[in-house]
């Protein structure tokens, strides 16, 4: 990769300039869903007149990703890699799965009973063991049966399978085992499982794209493949800002947790991308900020950085992508939570998604920016899903603007908004399945808003 280009500053200089940046329309407290007086201040509460619609900047992310994933392959067409069903966990197929196997391969017994040729009663063939997955069977005459198994591979000519309560077995002097129906002989195909009645060799089962499963494990497996070919996915350069940060221990004096680091980092994986290494704290210092950004840039396709977003006396990351010539995307959205954030084109080409420092609002700009982001390089979308009711009202927010997210659980009655939803705030995250998209107007119960889910490592 080559160099982005950088010029010497002076950190003072920037510093100073930044302690007193241009004025920014004031704003009035984040809105509230519910009671939830913990929530009524919010520090990202920063307007800027630059601020895109919440579908627009999604939609800005999600082409941005795309034409990333356009350069990309005509980059690097040789980077598709044949993985080990098991190592190609999380990855997206790069080419259609095929079958290579009819499925079932061969007829197959869909009940323990017998398997019988034509109309009985028949004679009972072999030593009267039944016929076990496994084993490869000789023909069955006409007029024979032969007890099997569920899941045996049946005999040719086999014309049905008796069920085990269905039939009677006799011993006659005369003529040996035999074998009847209790009421009436079954019905020609009865529960066999035909050759092909899943799919043909060659038949498509799923589409390029298609991210690699559990599900998508098995039924490779069950076509006969051994490994399957992934691009490599989205690599992402974690950088967490903030002096007052703490990797380990209780918040104590004027410190606090690190959240971010260990939330997005376990996140990722599910968003379709993978981290180039454990997240890397940078202090609130211009230098050192332009330092880790040149460097991430070098190292990963996405990098992300939490905090530094807004216009506070220790916000650098502004004048950094300046100073770097980043091409600014999307800078300030009209959503609650998470207004600062923003998406930057570096100049060699990797994209930087600013999130903003608090909890709730990064998660917020995850969704917005990175999710559609990751999505689009990766060959698919992020669209909310379909609308669902919500199960409470949500208060407007007066003569506003703007989209507010809100954490909900997603019942068999709809959403219900979750009480604790500050962007400083996770307890409401945690018992969360989506995020209600809802509008500044609010929403009267029972109206159907669309909704995020958060699929937190599920498929």
């Amino acid at each position: 990769m080559t160099a982005p280009r950088t010029r010497t500053a002076d950190a003072l200089d920037v510093a100073l300039a930044l302690a007193n940046p241009a004025p920014r329309p004031p704003r009035s407290p984040e809105p509230q869903a519910g009671h939830d007086p913990a929530a009524s201040a919010d520090p990202e509460a920063s307007a800027s007149a630059a601020a895109v619609p919440w579908d627009e900047a999604r939609r800005i992310a999600a082409d941005a990703g795309r034409d990333a994933a356009r350069h990309a392959e005509a980059e690097a067409e040789d980077e598709v890699e044949e993985l080990p069903l098991p190592g190609a966990l999380g990855r997206r197929l790069a080419a259609p799965l095929e079958a290579l196997s009819d499925l079932p391969a061969f007829d197959t017994a869909a009940m323990d009973g017998w398997a019988v040729a034509g109309p009985g009663p028949w004679r009972l063939a072999g030593s009267g063991a039944a016929l076990t997955a496994g084993r490869a069977p000789r023909p069955l005459p006409d007029g024979r049966a032969v007890a099997v198994a569920t899941g045996a591979r049946l005999p040719a000519g086999a014309t049905a399978v008796l069920r085990s309560e269905e039939g009677i077995a006799e011993d006659t002097a005369e003529d040996g085992a035999r074998l009847r129906a209790r009421h009436r002989d079954p019905d020609h195909g009865r529960d066999i499982r035909l050759r092909g009645s899943e799919c043909r060799a060659g038949e498509q089962l799923l589409p390029a794209g298609t991210r690699i499963t559990p599900a998508v494990l098995g039924l490779a497996a069950s076509a006969g493949h051994d490994a399957l070919a992934a691009p490599p996915l989205p690599s992402v350069a974690l950088l967490v800002l903030g002096d007052e940060l703490l990797v380990k221990g209780r918040p104590t004096g004027a410190r606090v947790r690190d959240a971010l680091g260990p939330l997005l980092t376990a996140w990722l994986p599910e968003l379709g991308a993978e981290a180039i290494a454990a997240p890397r704290r940078v202090k609130d210092d211009p230098e050192a900020l332009r330092e880790a950004l040149a460097g991430a840039a070098e190292e990963a396709e996405v990098v992300v950085t939490t905090g530094g977003t807004a216009a506070g006396p220790r916000d650098f990351l502004h004048a950094v992508l300046a100073d770097l010539d980043a091409e600014l995307l999307v800078d300030g959205v009209d959503v609650r939570p998470g207004h600062p954030m923003l998406l930057a084109r570096l100049p060699h080409g990797a994209h930087l998604v600013g999130l903003p420092g608090n909890p709730l609002a990064a998660v917020a700009g995850v969704l917005t920016l990175l999710a559609p982001l990751l999505a689009a390089r990766n060959g698919t979308d992020a669209r909310p899903d379909p609308e669902a009711p919500l199960v409470a009202e949500v208060p407007g927010s007066g003569s506003r603007t703007g989209t507010r997210l809100l954490p909900a659980a997603l019942g068999p009655h709809g959403l219900e908004p979750l009480r604790y939803h500050g962007s400083a705030q996770l307890r409401s995250l945690a018992l969360a399945d989506a995020f209600a998209v809802v509008p500044a107007a609010g929403a009267p119960a029972g109206a159907a808003v669309p909704h995020l889910p958060l699929r937190w490592g599920a498929a």
